[in-house]
């Protein structure tokens, strides 16, 4: 089942109620004593219902964790829908410049100390969770998949693992390779990171800003998954379809 609750955010600049949605798994009710590990998620509003997503289309998440009865809670919050891009401010690491989008101040610092310490306070207070770095992860898409990479490596002493789908790297591609090259990341960290073959061209270079982040991550040595999604499109119904993978490779020797 999927609880909903409001939290006030006092760091954020603007809308700073949001609205946490908590998966529990079945088992949650039924052993007392049972603690799970935690997935956070970004966009939570486009995790679950189609009712709450913004295009009308979610991931369907509920669906697919309770047909798999994957052992995991999933603790996901709406971004900022303020029309003065404060999605991409919020869920971004760094200031860049989009002729688009003008000049984008970045305040992903403050997003992550925010999830990375009171959010999870919240959630290991309220909830049975397995609290440690080797039960952590995180995962977004698009700008969400961003801030996914940037907390598994900036913040890896929190995250061990990580799914960024079809993410950002455009907004700063050179500042994100320094980001991973630059950080302390423990080998046992799982990145799953895609895009899909139809979103490519949605921006120039985006194909070696790819495979650079690959790279890097391969130079860390840590368990890497990369993927090419044949027909893949940036957009909810995709990343649904992309659930068995990243979450098997979340998932997989978690319990070992």
């Amino acid at each position: 089942m999927v609880e909903t609750w409001y939290v006030d955010i006092p760091e954020f600049r603007e809308e700073q109620t949001r609205k946490v949605y908590v998966y529990l798994p079945e088992s949650y009710f039924q052993q007392k004593n049972k603690r799970y590990p935690v997935l956070y998620m970004f966009d939570g509003h486009n995790v679950f219902f189609d009712s709450d997503a913004t295009y009308g289309k979610s991931w369907g998440m509920e669906e697919y964790l309770d047909f798999t009865e994957s052992q995991v809670i999933v603790a996901a919050v709406e971004c900022n829908h303020s029309p003065d891009y404060g999605r991409l401010k919020e869920y971004s690491p760094f200031d860049f410049d989009d002729p688009g989008f003008g000049h984008i101040e970045g305040l992903g610092e403050t997003t992550m100390d925010w999830y990375s310490t009171v959010f999870k306070q919240m959630i290991d207070d309220k909830y049975r969770t397995l609290r440690g770095r080797k039960h952590t992860m995180i995962a977004g898409s698009s700008m969400g998949g961003l801030m996914s990479l940037y907390a598994v490596t900036v913040y890896n002493q929190v995250y061990s693992r990580a799914a960024a789908l079809s993410p950002s790297l455009w907004t700063d591609s050179m500042s994100l390779d320094h980001m991973v090259r630059q950080s302390r990341i423990a080998r046992d960290t799982v990145v799953y990171m895609d895009y899909g073959s139809r979103e490519l061209g949605n921006h120039s270079r985006m194909k070696r800003s790819f495979q650079d982040m690959a790279l890097a991550l391969m130079d860390k040595n840590i368990h890497l998954t990369t993927r090419i999604v044949p027909g893949g499109t940036h957009c909810e119904a995709s990343w649904e379809r992309q659930l068995p993978f990243f979450m098997n490779t979340l998932l997989y020797g978690l319990e070992d």
